[in-house]
């Protein structure tokens, strides 16, 4: 690991004594940090009545205390480090591994986790604990759960997307497009059990876990602005919102057998809506297995 030079101040400066041990998440545990990089620091208590929280500083590195052989000016600038530093307590580590919600954003990230301070085995046994998580079916009603009720919550995004397609409205199209890319892969990732190797890979991850060529990955890529194939790379927002809406019925074809009863019939009518409001020709391509890459 190439940390800066002061890192340990700090860390002496944090130590309480309630803590417990300290490591490191993120790119600079998995050695790929860049220039740019974040440092993420956890630092673990030994009792739920430490209040969680996160934290970022600046910390002054000095001329090249990184160490990385940037060009010859950068070397001598001066580089400031944001540190991201979470203070994490016993309940929520087990929230890690009981919510899938969680579990799928911080199980790789675990895995690949490096202890800077750990005098008890504390962080060493939580990685122990994430090299061997499993997902189970009980995980899995969690999840499901978890989808049908995002899947419900983006439901305003989807009638915005109509509504801003019908007044070719911008503010409404803008609003839309955010529930109906990151919020359904999101749903998707909660159903597949999608554990993420880094919040900068969610979408590959999740695209691999569907299949690249399945009619979801390819609304997913161009909801969010993605050509597919040899396609234009200029899609319009209106594209985009089309494909997002498109994605949300696709989205409900593949969950509707595990969406809980209580959303279904919310989830199902709001499908039925976009298949009414949407162009016929896109309709068609849509139920066409062998129609454009829409």
């Amino acid at each position: 690991m190439d940390l800066p030079a002061e890192l340990p101040t700090y860390l002496e400066d944090w130590k309480t004594e309630y803590t417990v041990a300290f490591a490191l998440l993120g790119s600079y545990a998995r050695g790929d940090a860049g220039p740019h990089s974040d440092l993420d620091v956890v630092r673990f208590v030994d009792d739920d009545k430490h209040e969680a929280e996160a934290r970022s500083f600046l910390i002054g590195t000095g001329e090249g205390a990184t160490g990385r052989n940037e060009d010859a000016r950068a070397q001598h600038k001066p580089r400031h480090l944001l540190v991201v530093r979470s203070t994490v307590t016993p309940s929520q580590v087990e929230s890690w591994f009981s919510d899938p919600g969680q579990a799928v954003n911080i199980i790789v990230g675990l895995r690949d986790g490096r202890a800077i301070w750990d005098p008890n085995g504390i962080f060493a046994a939580i990685q122990q604990r994430a090299e061997a998580f499993k997902w189970t079916p009980a995980l899995q009603e969690k999840a499901d759960q978890l989808a049908g009720k995002e899947l419900v919550g983006w439901i305003e995004e989807a009638h915005k997307g109509l509504e801003g397609l019908r007044r070719n409205d911008t503010g409404r199209l803008l609003n839309a497009r955010l529930g109906l890319s990151w919020g359904l892969a999101w749903v998707m990732r909660l159903h597949r059990g999608v554990l993420a190797a880094s919040d900068n890979t969610f979408f590959s991850d999740v695209i691999s876990a569907v299949g690249p060529e399945t009619k979801w990955a390819r609304l997913l890529h161009r909801a969010f602005g993605i050509a597919v194939g040899g396609e234009d790379n200029s899609l319009s927002l209106r594209e985009e919102v089309t494909s997002g809406l498109l994605l949300y019925c696709e989205t409900f074809s593949l969950l509707k057998e595990a969406l809980p009863r209580d959303d279904f019939a919310l989830i199902e009518a709001t499908v039925s809506r976009i298949r009414r409001e949407l162009e016929c020709e896109l309709l068609a391509a849509y139920e066409d297995p062998g129609g454009p890459a829409i």
